[in-house]
């Protein structure tokens, strides 16, 4: 039997001392030590099996409803940057536990549909605060509301009470701020690693573009399958920051690595024929948000009840938490006729 004690007294001996180490974890809550768990393992679990991660099974990464059973979804996405973030933090003697909490952790307050719904929830939000939607087009941002999930809306409102360097990852995995552990700055490149190269595996595989569609620069830094680039990119990784306190890429790797990503934006995001589907579903997210803002009865009263008062922020959690699915056969129940016969 391994305690918790002894899993803290390892943490000292084998990593880094650049680690975040699990005894000395903070939280906003007052909770009781786990007999045999670290506090980022109890992180980890609660995330696991909240409802917020179940519901990223059904969620879109890039493709909206794409027909296949082999495209990424939010949930695998997920779990492709937790592996990830894993190997790195290992190699560089790093809290693994933490690593993989905040991955977890990093996406669960993403809309139905992707950013296409991030983007629709904020033009709904600006217009209902009678704000200009195209300069105030970041209202709702996925990493806030991620955080907002785990602190608020999980446990029947009662949040996770999450250590403070799990939410801290989760918060900065995005944006211009960094995390303060090295941990939480792995996922947030580990999360760029994920989506540019299952991306380009999800559009070659949609037949959207080919692997010789691909800046020729690349495949020389980076590798010619999606293999390769990843086993560059996580190496590179892993060298660069080695002993420096910090996370890094040396400048080829990144630069190539932002080179495939503009590649995506231009060839993949940004084709008219690949996004015929998006205007679609930002008109049925838009449409959720002005129907239950004016039919506020109709949002569970556990969004009320966390929503200190404010009726777009009770809508926000609530459309923001719906699955692809459930979103469309909502949208059908409101605004979509069905069949009636006289009997």
């Amino acid at each position: 039997m391994i305690t918790r004690e002894q899993r803290e007294r390892l943490e000292h001996e084998y990593l880094s001392a650049y680690a975040a180490f699990a005894d000395a974890a903070t939280r906003l809550g007052a909770t009781e030590p786990d007999p045999f768990r670290t506090a980022f393992q109890r992180d980890r679990d609660r995330i696991v099996h909240t409802k917020s991660f179940r519901r990223l099974m059904h969620k879109t990464q890039v493709f909206v409803a794409p027909q296949g059973d082999h495209y990424r979804t939010r949930l695998t996405h997920t779990l492709e940057v937790a592996q990830i973030s894993r190997s790195i933090a290992r190699a560089l003697g790093l809290n693994e536990d933490l690593t993989e909490a905040i991955a977890y952790g990093h996406d669960l307050g993403h809309t139905p549909f992707g950013h296409t719904g991030e983007d629709a929830l904020s033009h709904s939000l600006a217009l209902f605060r009678g704000l200009d939607p195209t300069v105030n087009s970041a209202l709702f941002k996925h990493n806030v509301q991620s955080l907002r999930v785990v602190d608020v809306l999980e446990r029947d409102g009662r949040g996770l009470n999450l250590t403070n360097e799990v939410r801290d990852g989760i918060l900065h995995h995005t944006g211009k701020k960094r995390a303060r552990t090295l941990e939480g700055r792995i996922v947030a490149t580990a999360d760029r690693i994920a989506y540019v190269n299952h991306d380009i595996d999800d559009a070659i595989r949609a037949g959207v573009i080919v692997e010789q569609d691909l800046p020729l620069s690349t495949h020389v830094v980076l590798g010619g399958c999606h293999s390769e680039r990843i086993t560059c990119l996580v190496e590179d990784m892993i060298q660069a920051s080695d002993g420096t306190g910090d996370i890094s890429m040396s400048k080829r790797v990144w630069d190539s690595m932002m080179e495939l990503r503009s590649f995506l934006y231009d060839n993949v995001y940004k084709r008219l024929d690949f996004r015929t589907e998006e205007p679609k579903v930002f008109n049925l997210v838009c449409s959720l948000f002005d129907y239950f803002i004016t039919h506020l009865e109709e949002v569970p009263a556990e969004y009320h009840a966390t929503a200190q008062g404010s009726p777009e922020i009770a809508v926000c959690d609530f459309v923001a938490n719906m699955t692809d699915r459930y979103a469309t056969e909502t949208y059908k129940s409101l605004f979509v006729p069905t069949n009636w016969s006289i009997r």
